[in-house]
């Protein structure tokens, strides 16, 4: 096989990558929400971090193994690792009071922002039809969040949910770039094992006194269920989707993915048996499927 071939389905492996990626990053939006009032989210995700860590290292010892040259510049890890873990944090603190559709649709602010980072760190530049469709999810992100109503969007109205979210996600936007920029060719699954490990680190040390405190043997099923789900679906397997994609595709087109979310929430929560969106609030996650199509043709 040439090595030209090989080039031209490393894009099509990419979008596969972040299409599943999509899918399971939306469940974490509805069980989240669900278990977010039981704990506090600095204890949570540093057990997620925690058991994400041991999948993916396990991944990474039967696989690539990890070399040496993998700790250098370990300086990256704690970096990635704390901008993730801010972005994990904020989201659980979120979804206390923010319903799982319209915290969804925060995140879907995320492509706008990471082609604005992508172009400050990697000089990424956005095409017309890629601003165009950034604008269009944008728009329909903002449908969402205000529920609808012209009127509270004119007074812009933004819960305290989503408004921790939407910082959540701003770092998110860096994160995204900063993967392909301290990457120094470490397979996914490593670069992935290290930036986990640290993230434990920093929350560790951050949430020590929110883990000493949780009463973690009376804590309910869902909150079990749900560590569960976000740490071998929503962290370990997302985290090198979402590097593996990262090396393959610019940053605008990896986070457009997010676009899919708010309709994959919707899903998730039809499963669940909760509250779904009134039918006009939908109209703001048709607009951002289109942005997707807008993306995607963009190739």
């Amino acid at each position: 096989m040439t090595t030209a071939v090989l080039r031209e389905r490393r894009p099509m492996r990419g979008h596969a990558a972040m299409l599943t990626f999509s899918m399971l990053v939306a469940g974490s939006f509805s069980l989240g929400s669900m278990a977010a009032p039981h704990i506090a989210p600095a204890a949570m995700n540093a057990a997620r971090f925690l058991l994400a860590a041991c999948l993916v290292g396990a991944a990474a010892l039967a696989t690539t193994g990890i070399p040496r040259s993998a700790l250098q510049a370990p300086w990256r890890y704690p970096l990635l690792g704390g901008i993730f873990a801010i972005y994990f944090v904020l989201m659980f603190e979120g979804l206390k009071t923010a319903p799982a559709v319209s915290t969804a649709a925060v995140f879907t602010l995320t492509p706008l922002m990471a082609a604005v980072a992508g172009w400050f760190l990697l000089r990424q530049v956005t095409t017309l039809r890629m601003a165009l469709a950034l604008a269009i999810g944008a728009a329909g992100a903002l449908w969402v969040i205000f529920r609808a109503d012209p009127a509270a969007l004119m007074r812009f109205e933004v819960g305290r949910g989503e408004t921790v979210y939407f910082w959540g996600c701003v770092a998110h936007a860096i994160y995204t770039p900063l993967v392909a920029k301290l990457n120094r060719g470490e397979p996914p699954v490593v670069f992935t094992f290290g930036m986990l490990v640290a993230g434990f680190v920093v929350l560790t040390l951050y949430a020590w006194g929110d883990i000493l405190a949780t009463d973690w043997a009376a804590l309910p099923p869902i909150v079990w269920i749900t560590l569960a789900y976000i740490s071998v679906f929503a962290s370990a397997t997302t985290f090198v989707l979402l590097q593996f994609a990262t090396l393959h595709l610019p940053s605008a087109k990896v986070m457009a993915y997010t676009y899919l979310t708010p309709s994959w929430v919707i899903l998730w929560e039809l499963v669940l048996g909760r509250e779904v969106p009134q039918p006009l609030v939908l109209g703001g996650v048709v607009l951002t499927v289109i942005a997707l199509v807008l993306l995607l043709r963009d190739d």
